[in-house]
């Protein structure tokens, strides 16, 4: 049986839900993370992390760090530096919304978890310090 597209099943279902596999989001996505992925309900915002599809059909998790005035997003996962541009609502599919981790739910709305994440200036400073070691 072939392997349904993310947006079919949350076209059809109102979310997904699939195991994480890599580690650009972490620390707040951690290995075999099951992630909850939902239909967008309202406007995606700046420190949103939304599941999108790049243009080669990659499906990627990153955090919007900011919408551009043209309505474009630059993306970044939590543990890059790398900023990505060009992501438009096009390439949006949904927003994650819970992560499920050892059976316990933990919401991504909660502040104290993606605090840390709105400073530019600390992200470089930690990634400076990473490519020392």
């Amino acid at each position: 049986m072939p392997t349904r597209k993310f947006e079919d099943v949350i076209s059809e279902k109102g979310q997904l839900i699939y195991t994480n596999v890599g580690d650009s989001m972490y620390p707040l996505i951690q290995p075999r993370d099951l992630l909850v992925i939902k239909k967008l309900s309202r406007p995606i915002r700046r420190f949103d992390v939304p599941l999108y599809k790049r243009d080669s059909g990659q499906y990627v998790l990153h955090r919007v760090m900011k919408i551009k005035k043209d309505g474009s997003y630059v993306m970044c996962g939590d543990n890059r530096s790398q900023l990505e541009y060009g992501i438009t609502d096009r390439h949006i599919i949904g927003i994650l919304t819970d992560i499920i981790r050892n059976g316990q739910t933990i919401p991504v709305t909660i502040p104290k978890r993606t605090l840390w994440f709105r400073s530019v200036r600390y992200r470089k400073a930690v990634f400076r310090l990473k490519k020392k070691h």
